[in-house]
């Protein structure tokens, strides 16, 4: 068992069991043996990879989405321009190389990002470096300002609830110790006010999963942008509506049993963009698939003027990025995007019907 692993043990021990979402926070984020806490995750030589280190393609098209909804909405200066979970920055970094040619846009923005994991800051200071970036732990601390944001594959790392469904009441899945080792186990059935409306679309035995710490933030930004203008732009795998235990661990690239190695793998559960949608306080567009979303913002166009002057193992190379963000096989359409927008603006441009 990992260091984490024993920490963990030895506080059921005492307490009891823990909800998945205990779990979940203790493995991702605690801050000596947390994974975000002491580790770069992403690419080859880490544990997953996010669309943006796939190709510049997505961060480009996601930067001229947004400068085209902040030239819509009057080129308000000065404006925010914030991302969620920032990674390494590679995303940041492809949105404003794109929109360097935007007339006024990099003189009106101030670039925000909300990172808790010190590893992630050192490399986005590194990457971000000619955009002096201020740096927020949530984004309740961003400024009162038009925000325009992105969240790409930000809220699949919070942490989720699990609930099976007992008659008219629910049993939270739990985590505790069988002969020593951590084991999921299920609390005793309760009535719960948030699960009294999916007793409509439930039978008996389905799972259902709650991403509580999603609520605030989502209408946070809600209200920021209902106030000041602004648009966000959410991409994350997912569906509208949870069904089902969607719980995983990632390491080396390859899925792992969640409760193998506290600490040492990436812990993730699929998007409810149903939920997101009813706590946003301004209309939210979508969900569009990531794939159609890319198209209609020119993806295919992009990766041919990208392509020219390639050839061989580049190409081959390039030709599968481009397959792997678009394809329904692949990203296109298990990952998904919503927009949140003033109510008296257009959504951002991808998300027309």
């Amino acid at each position: 068992m990992t260091a984490l692993g024993e920490l963990i043990a030895r506080r059921i021990a005492a307490e009891g069991p823990i909800t998945v979402a205990d779990y979940m926070t203790e493995c991702l984020l605690h801050p000596e043996h947390g994974y975000y806490s002491t580790r770069d995750p992403l690419g080859a030589a880490g544990d997953f990879t996010t669309a943006p280190e796939i190709s510049q393609i997505f961060g480009e098209l996601t930067g001229l989405a947004l400068a085209q909804a902040w030239r819509d909405q009057g080129r308000p200066a000065p404006f925010a321009l914030a991302e969620l979970g920032p990674g390494r920055g590679t995303l940041m970094a492809d949105m404003l190389r794109a929109t360097r040619a935007v007339p006024g846009f990099h003189a009106a923005l101030q670039l925000h990002l909300v990172e808790a994991s010190p590893a992630l800051r050192d490399r986005q200071a590194a990457t971000l470096a000619d955009h002096a970036p201020a740096w927020h732990h949530a984004a309740a601390e961003l400024p009162g300002l038009p925000l325009f944001l992105v969240a790409n594959e930000f809220f699949d790392a919070l942490a989720v609830r699990q609930f099976i469904r007992a008659g008219e009441a629910w049993r939270e899945r739990v985590i505790g110790l069988c002969d020593g080792a951590l084991a999921f186990g299920l609390a005793a059935p309760a009535r719960l006010a948030a699960l009294e409306d999916r007793l409509a679309d439930t039978a008996e035995g389905d799972l259902v999963e709650l991403r509580a710490a999603a609520d605030p933030i989502i209408a946070e930004l809600g209200a920021r942008i209902g106030a000041h203008g602004g648009a966000a732009l959410i991409v994350d795998y997912g569906d509208w509506g949870s069904r089902g235990d969607t719980l995983q661990a990632v390491r080396g690239h390859a899925p792992q049993d969640p409760l193998a190695a506290p600490g040492e793998a990436d812990l993730t559960a699929h998007v409810d963009f149903r939920a997101l949608a009813r706590a946003a306080s301004v209309p939210v567009a979508g969900p569009v698939g990531q794939g159609l979303l890319l198209e209609r913002l020119g993806a295919t166009e992009r990766a041919r003027a990208l392509a020219r002057g390639l050839a061989g193992e580049a190409l081959e190379s390039h030709v599968a990025a481009h397959r792997r963000l678009t394809h329904p096989g692949e990203m296109g359409t298990l990952f998904k995007a919503i927009a949140l927008h003033p109510p008296d603006t257009a959504p951002p441009p991808g998300f027309a019907p």
